[in-house]
């Protein structure tokens, strides 16, 4: 490392500082403050803490011949770095140390440094958002399955829906227009669950292509009840259910 000497000639003391002719940016250097002299007696540790002048103080040890000081520095602020003459103790003191600190950076490249307000703040550095999603992958893909099977077991769950409000009101009581229409509506709402909404149309015919004996008899007991007849009777729901849990294959056309 290059050093240059710059030494005090006031009276009394001649301590002389050994350092780079010029100090970077931000980066650890080393300053020496000796004594050249050997007839005088080495000068005493600086009164420091944390600042030489305007430089940062790093560390601070003895030379290995014992006539002076190692201080490591750090420079944060471009420009001239003045550092005042230092109190050494039995008189002595220090010279003054001015030291040039340049502002090097490439050109048109953007300027980051200390205490230079906003613009002289680090830009933030993203999150990493996909590495650490990483770990959410196995709870992502149980979920999506959750998700399939609900909507795969829409259709159960919309038949067995049905099925309990169909038990509920069926057979119709009383036996009048109002809630024979509502029965019936019931009934057509659990075939078109169990069978497609081509169900909703099917008639005594279709029933019976079908071998769905108690729906022939449902719809024709609906039919003559709305005229004031008794025959054929309402076959009850646990039938009625029974013969569409009986059915294993969907008709064509059918969910």
């Amino acid at each position: 490392m290059v050093m240059v000497a710059v030494s005090w000639l006031g009276a009394g003391a001649a301590p002389v500082w050994k350092a780079p002719p010029h100090l970077k940016l931000g980066e650890l250097q080393t300053l020496e403050l000796r004594e050249e002299d050997p007839a005088k007696p080495a000068p005493g540790r600086p009164a420091l803490e944390d600042r030489l002048g305007p430089l940062h103080l790093r560390a601070v040890e003895p030379l290995p011949d014992g006539r002076g000081w190692r201080l490591q520095v750090q420079a944060f602020t471009p420009g001239t770095a003045v550092v005042p003459p230092l109190d050494l103790g039995d008189g002595q003191r220090s010279p003054e140390l001015k030291l040039d600190v340049p502002r090097t950076i490439p050109f048109g490249g953007p300027w980051v440094g200390y205490g230079g307000g906003n613009d002289d703040l680090l830009p933030a550095i993203p999150f990493p958002w996909a590495w650490a999603s990483l770990p959410l992958l196995p709870f992502l893909g149980l979920g999506a399955w959750l998700v399939l099977r609900w909507r795969r077991s829409r259709g159960k769950r919309r038949l067995h829906h049905a099925i309990h409000v169909f038990r509920r009101h069926w057979p119709p009581r009383p036996v009048d227009r109002a809630t024979l229409d509502a029965a019936h509506a019931l009934g057509r709402d659990l075939l078109a669950a169990r069978f497609g909404e081509g169900a909703r149309a099917w008639g005594p015919a279709d029933f019976r292509a079908l071998n769905l004996g108690p729906w022939d008899q449902w719809v024709l007991s609906l039919d003559a009840a709305r005229f004031g007849h008794t025959q054929p009777p309402f076959p009850g729901a646990e039938p009625l259910v029974a013969a569409l849990d009986a059915r294993g294959t969907l008709p064509k056309g059918g969910r």
